[in-house]
C-alpha cells in the first residue's frame, strides 16, 4: 500500500486499483505518468481558475522565495506584497472598506469565520446569539468546526458530538429557512451560512428570488450573512464573486481556491465595516485567532500573479460571456439515458446527474478512458467546471467525451 494516505479515499480500493498519477499540465489539460492527455473538467478541485503551466506565477513565488518566502504576520509584523495583496482583494469585495484576514485554504476560512461571527457578538454583549444557521447539502470545509456546519451527512457521520449548536434548513425552501429563523429566535441566532451556489452538493443553483429573498431576512432579523465563496470566487460565475452578481453584500466572505487558482494554499476571509468595526473599536484588544501561515509572502506573490491574469484576460467578463454557450453545450447531454438532469446556466459550473444510483462514482473511471479527469459529487452527479481560460472549441470536445463515455 502506497505510504500516502489520499484525502477522501477508501485506501483499500486505492492500494487495488493504483494511483492515478498526474504528471503535467498545461492550460486545460492534464497529463498522466504513462503520457496520457486529459481534459480537466473539474479544473483540478473547482480552484485551477486560470489553467494550468502560467509561468508568470511561478516565476512570482521563486522572486519572492528567494528573497522573504515567509514570516509571522502575528501582531504588528508584516512582509509588504501580504499587504499588497490584502489591498488588491479589499478593492474587488463587494462591500466597499472591507478587511481582509489570511487563511491557509477554504476550512480554514469556515472556522475563522465561525469564531468571528461569535466573537462579535460577544463583543456587542450579546453572546445568547450563538447559533449557526446552515443549508441542508452544504459543504462548509472538513475543520471540526466546519464538519459540525456540513449540510452532506455522510460528511459529519461518524464524529461523534462536535458543535451541536447548528440548525439546518432546507437548501432550496426561502420560506422554510425564515419560519426556522423565527422559530429559534434572532436573539439567539448569530448567523447564517450560505454558498451562493451550491458545489460540492450536487452543483445546486438557488431557486429564483431565494438568496434576495433570505439575505433581506437576516438585515430585517439582525442575522450575519456568510457568504462561503470558497468555490464560487474569483471569476467562476462570471463575476468576480457570486456576491457581486447577486447583490448580496455579505457581512462575511469566505473565499480561497481561485484566489492563487491553486498554485499555492491560501484563502482569505473578506469581513464588511459592520463586522471588523466591531473588533477594532477602543478596548476591544487581542483577537486571539490566526495560523502559522496568515498571509504567507510566496502564497500572497502567488495569488498576487494569479489576479493579474484574471484582470488582463478579463476572465470573470469572459466567463459571463460564455455562460450561455457553456450552458447550452452541456445540457444536450439530457438526451442520453443515463442522465437524469444537467444542472447548469451559472458561469463555468455543471452537474450532471445520473440516472442508476451510484452510478457517478464508476463513471469516474469510465470518464478517464475517454480523456476526462473530473470527480463524484453529492447528489449522484458528476462535477464540471474547467479552468475559466477553457475555449469554446474545449468546451464542445468535452461535452463530445462526455457524451461517449455516458453512452
Amino acid at each position: 500500500m502506497t505510504t500516502y494516505w489520499h484525502p477522501f479515499s477508501d485506501m483499500r480500493t486505492v492500494d487495488q486499483t493504483g494511483e492515478f498519477k498526474i504528471v503535467k499540465g498545461k492550460g486545460s489539460w492534464v497529463w498522466d505518468d504513462q503520457g496520457n492527455k486529459y481534459l480537466d473538467a473539474g479544473a483540478s478541485l473547482w480552484y485551477v481558475n486560470v489553467g494550468h503551466g502560467r509561468k508568470a506565477i511561478g516565476k512570482a513565488m521563486a522572486k519572492q522565495a528567494s528573497q522573504m518566502a515567509s514570516f509571522t504576520n502575528f501582531s504588528d509584523v508584516t512582509v509588504p506584497i501580504t499587504n499588497e495583496l490584502a489591498e488588491i482583494v479589499a478593492g474587488l469585495a463587494p462591500v466597499p472598506d472591507s478587511k481582509v484576514f489570511f487563511t491557509s485554504g477554504g476550512s480554514d476560512s469556515v472556522d475563522t469565520a465561525m469564531k468571528m461571527v461569535r466573537k462579535y457578538w460577544q463583543l456587542l454583549n450579546k453572546p445568547s446569539k450563538h447559533t449557526i444557521i446552515v443549508r441542508d447539502r452544504g459543504y462548509h470545509g472538513m475543520h471540526n468546526g466546519g464538519t459540525s456546519l456540513a449540510g452532506i451527512p455522510d460528511n459529519r457521520a461518524g464524529y461523534g458530538a462536535l458543535d451541536e449548536d447548528v440548525v439546518k434548513v432546507p437548501w432550496d425552501d426561502h420560506e422554510a429557512l425564515i419560519k426556522v429563523l423565527d422559530e429559534v429566535g434572532e436573539d439567539k441566532i448569530a448567523a447564517l451560512y450560505c454558498e451562493p451556489i451550491m458545489g460540492a452538493g450536487g452543483m445546486l443553483i438557488a431557486p429564483d428570488m431565494y438568496l434576495d429573498t433570505v439575505r433581506k431576512a437576516c438585515i430585517e432579523r439582525d442575522i450575519l450573512f456568510v457568504a462561503d465563496e470558497v468555490i464560487t470566487g474569483f471569476g467562476r460565475t462570471g463575476d468576480w464573486f457570486a456576491s457581486t452578481r447577486f447583490d448580496l453584500k455579505p457581512d462575511i466572505m469566505l473565499t480561497a481556491k481561485g484566489l492563487t487558482s491553486g498554485y499555492a494554499p491560501m484563502g482569505a476571509v473578506i469581513a464588511a465595516p459592520k463586522v471588523w468595526n466591531v473588533f477594532a473599536a477602543e478596548g476591544v484588544g487581542v483577537w486571539r485567532h490566526g495560523y502559522t501561515y496568515s498571509g504567507h509572502a510566496t502564497c500572497a506573490a502567488a495569488a498576487i500573479a494569479n489576479l493579474k491574469i484574471m484582470k488582463d484576460e478579463q476572465l470573470p467578463k469572459r466567463v459571463r460571456n460564455m455562460e450561455g454557450m457553456f450552458a447550452e453545450a452541456f445540457r444536450s447531454l439530457n438526451d442520453l439515458p443515463s442522465v437524469a438532469t444537467v444542472r447548469t446556466g451559472i458561469g463555468f459550473l455543471a452537474g450532471i446527474e445520473m440516472v442508476e444510483p451510484g452510478a457517478n462514482f464508476p463513471m469516474m473511471w469510465t470518464l478517464r478512458k475517454h480523456g476526462i479527469v473530473t470527480r463524484p459529487i453529492v447528489g449522484n452527479a458528476l462535477q464540471v467546471s474547467p479552468a475559466l481560460t477553457t475555449s469554446e472549441g474545449e468546451i464542445h470536445e468535452m461535452v463530445k467525451r462526455f457524451r461517449a463515455a455516458l453512452s
